[in-house]
Order: C-alpha cells, then sequence, then structure tokens
C-alpha cells in the first residue's frame, strides 16, 4: 500500500523513499482553496501480522498526515463510506488540539457539536488556524470508533518557530505516533479493555506472534532532528525512551516551552511532545521503546522479541535488529517542572487556591452496578441532540440543556478554575479540554505545589492517583460547548466527562453552523436500525 501525506486542498500519493511536497525545512505549501478528501472506510489490515477489519482513512492506519501553516484555513471533507457492521457505520471526526474559535460547529464531538456522518454522506469542517501551530492530531469523535483506527497525525508549521535554530530536520519521517491496538472491534470489547499489541507509526509485534517489521525512523549523524511524539491511544499510557539518546523537550501539547532535559517520557492519551535528538552516536541500530502501563499475559511488560518497539537506524547502518540496552535510571520529564516558552507565562487569575471567578471541582467515582463513571454524581450520556444545537434553538441555563447534571453553563471572559482529585479506578486518567489549553497550577503528585507564576500550558492533564489534585484554570474567550473528559476512550463511552458551555447567551453571534452542518441531524436520525446497530463478535485472545 503507498503511504499518503495530505496538505491543504492537496492529496499527494508518495512512493517509496520519497518526500511529501513542501515538508522539511521549507514545510508546506500556500494553501489552496480547494477542498481536501478523507475517505473513511472499512478495510482489513495486520499491522502485527494478525488480520482484522479496521476504519481507515484513505485506507490507511495511522491516518494519513496532515498538515499546514500557521495561519491557514483547512477545509477538510470527510466521506463516509463504513460498512462493517461490528464496528461504528457512522463517524465524525475531531481536529484534536484546534480552539476552532467561532467554529465551534466544527469541533467534531457528538451529542455536543454535531450528529453523525451518516453512512455514504459526507461533510466539510472548515476551521481557520489563525494563532496555533505545533503538533496536532485527529481522531473519530464518535463512541470508541477512533480504537478501531480512524486518526492519524496533524501538524501546522510556524515560518517563525522560535525553536528552529535548535534542528536542522523537521518532516514526516519524524513524527513518532503510539498507540495501543486490539483483535476484536472496539464494540465486543465489553469488559476491561486488554491490548494486544503496541503499535509504533502503526506497526508492531504481539506477543508470541509473527516476527513482521518493526517501524524504522531514519537518521544521519550529527543531525539534529525534530522529532514529533503523538499518543493516538485509546487506554494506555506509555513510558517512551530511545536507547543512548537524551531528549531536548520543546512543546508540549502544541505549546511551546523552554528547553527540557529528558531521558524517558510518560506520555498519556492525546498527548503531544516535541523533542530534539541529536544524532551523535556511533552508526548502528537503537531501540525505540514504548512501555504500556499495563501488561498482560498478551502483552507483557518487556520488550523481548521486538515487542513495545521500533528502531532508530542511523545512515549507513545494518539493516538488522538492534542490540542497545535501555538506560535504567534516566531522568524522566516532569510535567510541574515544565515552562512555557512566553514572556508573560502567568496563569490567569490571583496566585492563590480559589483565585478565579468560578471555581469547580469535579469529584470522580464509580457506580459498579451500572458500570458507569460519574463526575460529581452524574454519568454523562451523549444527548440525541446536540448541545450547540439545543443552544441555538433558545436552551440557555444549566437546567434547560441535557444531558441534565452534565452541563455547567459558564459566563464570558472569566477565570474559571477547575480542580480534579485523583486516585479513581482504573487511573491514572487523561483529562481533555476542548476549545482551549490550559495552565496546570498544580500537576498530579501528592507532593506537588501549585505555580501561579509560569505553569506549564497544554490541552490534556492526567489527574494521577491518589493524593493528587490536579488544578486547572482557563478564560472563556470562546463561546459555545466543549467537551472536558476522560481521553480513555472506553472510560468516556462510559460517562467520563462534562460539557462547558461558555455564554450559551451570545453563542448565536458568534456561531454560525452552514446548512449541510443542520442536515446531519435529520439525516442520521431517519436511519433505519439495521444501519445504526451493530453486531457483537467473540473476543479474540
Amino acid at each position: 500500500m503507498p503511504s499518503f501525506c495530505i496538505l491543504i486542498g492537496l492529496y499527494v500519493p508518495l512512493v517509496a523513499g520519497a518526500t511529501s511536497l513542501g515538508l522539511g525545512l521549507a514545510h508546506a505549501p500556500h494553501p489552496n482553496v480547494s477542498p481536501m478528501l478523507l475517505r473513511v472506510a472499512n478495510g482489513v489490515i495486520a499491522p502485527d501480522g494478525f488480520n482484522r477489519s479496521a476504519v481507515l482513512v484513505n485506507g490507511q492506519h495511522p491516518g494519513p498526515l496532515i498538515t499546514g501553516k500557521k495561519g491557514s484555513t483547512f477545509r477538510l471533507n470527510v466521506e463516509n463510506g463504513l460498512t462493517d457492521p461490528t464496528m461504528q457505520r457512522s463517524t465524525s471526526i475531531h481536529w484534536h488540539g484546534f480552539f476552532q474559535k467561532g467554529t465551534n460547529y466544527a469541533d467534531g464531538p457528538v451529542g455536543v457539536n454535531q450528529c453523525p456522518i451518516s453512512p455514504q454522506n459526507s461533510f466539510l469542517y472548515e476551521f481557520e488556524v489563525k494563532d496555533q501551530a505545533g503538533t496536532f492530531w485527529y481522531h473519530s469523535h464518535f463512541s470508541t470508533q477512533y480504537c478501531d483506527g480512524l486518526r492519524g497525525p496533524f501538524v501546522v508549521y510556524d515560518d517563525h518557530d522560535p525553536h528552529r535554530h535548535l534542528y536542522d530536520v523537521d518532516n514526516e519521517n519524524t513524527i513518532i505516533t503510539l498507540t495501543e491496538w486490539w483483535h476484536t472491534p472496539s464494540p465486543s470489547i465489553l469488559d476491561i479493555p486488554v491490548a494486544h499489541t503496541t503499535l509504533i507509526n502503526g506497526k508492531g509485534r504481539a506477543n508470541n506472534g509473527p516476527a513482521v517489521p518493526l517501524s524504522v525512523v531514519n537518521v544521519e549523524r550529527f543531525k539534529r532532528y525534530r522529532m514529533r511524539l503523538i499518543s493516538i491511544a485509546c487506554e494506555a499510557n506509555f513510558m517512551f525512551s530511545i536507547d543512548n539518546h537524551p531528549f531536548l523537550v520543546i512543546e508540549a501539547d502544541s505549546q511551546n516551552i523552554r528547553p527540557y532535559y529528558a531521558d524517558k517520557i510518560q506520555i498519556f492519551a492525546g498527548q503531544r511532545y516535541s523533542f530534539v535528538l541529536f544524532a551523535n552516536q556511533r552508526v548502528d541500530n537503537y531501540r525505540i521503546r514504548a512501555l504500556p502501563n499495563k501488561g498482560t499475559g498478551d502483552l507483557p511488560l518487556n520488550f523481548n522479541g521486538g515487542i513495545n518497539s521500533a528502531i532508530l537506524r542511523y545512515k549507513g547502518a545494518k539493516e538488522v535488529e538492534p542490540k542497545s540496552s535501555e538506560k535504567h535510571h534516566g531522568k524522566l520529564l516532569e510535567e510541574s517542572e515544565l515552562r512555557p516558552l512566553l514572556i508573560d507565562a502567568r496563569a490567569p487569575g490571583a496566585p492563590y487556591p480559589g483565585g478565579a471567578d468560578v471555581n469547580i471541582n469535579l469529584d470522580i467515582s464509580v457506580d459498579f452496578v451500572a458500570l458507569r463513571f460519574l463526575i460529581n454524581n452524574v454519568s454523562y450520556f451523549s444527548p440525541a441532540v446536540p448541545v450547540l444545537l439545543q443552544i441555538l434553538s433558545g436552551a440557555k441555563t444549566a437546567q434547560e440543556l441535557m444531558p441534565a447534571g452534565s452541563v455547567y453553563t459558564l459566563p464570558r471572559n472569566k477565570v474559571i478554575e477547575v480542580t480534579i482529585p485523583g486516585g479513581a479506578p482504573e487511573g491514572p486518567h487523561p483529562f481533555h479540554l476542548h476549545g482551549h489549553s490550559f495552565s496546570v497550577v498544580k500537576s498530579a503528585g501528592a507532593n506537588a505545589r501549585p505555580n501561579y507564576i509560569n505553569p506549564v500550558r497544554r490541552d490534556v492533564v492526567s489527574i494521577g492517583d491518589l493524593g493528587s489534585n490536579v488544578t486547572i484554570r482557563f478564560v472563556t474567550d470562546n463561546p459555545g460547548p466543549w467537551l472536558l473528559h476522560c481521553h480513555i476512550d472506553f472510560h468516556l463511552e462510559f460517562g467520563l466527562a462534562v460539557v462547558f458551555a461558555e455564554d450559551p447567551a451570545h453563542t448565536n453571534a458568534t456561531v454560525q453552523p452552514p446548512d449541510d452542518w443542520r442536515a446531519l441531524c435529520p439525516t442520521y436520525d431517519a436511519l433505519p436500525p439495521s444501519a445504526t446497530n451493530v453486531t457483537i463478535v467473540p473476543n479474540v485472545d
């Protein structure tokens, strides 16, 4: 299968060894006004040597890289060709990390910002990226569909990148995606999900499975590479390292940070980091390691036989498996030590706990009878009418908005502080806020101290283990409903989410969806049960 790179308005097949147009030091070309096609369809793939039907984008998993430049307008035409009844056949796409100012309807979550795109239909997502650059990604936001394959990397380049002097190479070959993989379609995973394989850039080996080729990241000695690490995982967090190569971390979740040295990064679902890798070791092969946080008989917590790994290969090295060793006591990235690369990096609000206009505490619990997560004693259920449509139709208060108890209305242009105690079952839980980045004024950890002076900004934060009390702050400068949820997709499906409805009284004035958006709901509501029911199949051990 050919690989593909997608540029704004351009769909370019790549032959082996080719370079995508406009990438590298020149980055992406100028935007094209024509929309870019993303065809979502089912196909059989075997990333670890075991065949299964999956949800693919333009015939591949992960989906094709999308790139553009800061200031671009993206026009992304999603065409739904799904047919496999063992998985969801309607779809949507969330463009993870983009603020969607004025285009809340293009954010993607079903039940909050839109109805699903029905089979044999399409929808054009169009949004402007005025002042954002960095590492993003895209994925389905309908049920647990992205666990079945609908996900891919998305990079916005900045011609005036303040870190540009630190690296020589930044292109499609320096992107590293991490995920777990199941041999069972996600709707049929009815118990605690147990992955079969770790995939790095879409390839991996299953325990006791065939020795399929591993992903290879190619480098040339004495060059500096900006590696863009993206967790496109559904459940696991990973301990990531590359033998003999420390990292100079320069970005967290599309936010520039002061350069920070680390040997290992614990990366949670939805998070992204850029780090500079200096290829200054002898010409050889080195192990890229991504150890998941949970091990089973199917996926042990080791690297035997090349599981949980890929290869960093120097130009001129033999095409053989690495024999390098892991550094066991290296420096682990500590989120609380990261600092923004901003002149004024202060968190919004007053520099003390509760020093915001609105303070919200979110307590997580579990209903073990119903097998649902609850936030402040309420489990989130995706409403049949999207929250945005409810607001545009006249609903303005939390009492009027559905789902009842899960929608928090917020006033405009105010500082919001959210605290989420850690220690909930099946954690640690990585929480993602749509429509914003936030200041992490208190990171996970029982001994963590608040930082109001220069806390890191990001859009996914782990709430940690028992004793943690993660605290974030943001400003309500983006009217519309925005989802806050655990990025373990199975947890979202079982209710671990709330909706922040910002300034609902004036959302009509700033968010004006196109007619095609308004047609999504009646089209989906008219589908027969045969088009929406999912066939459950036996789990594959």
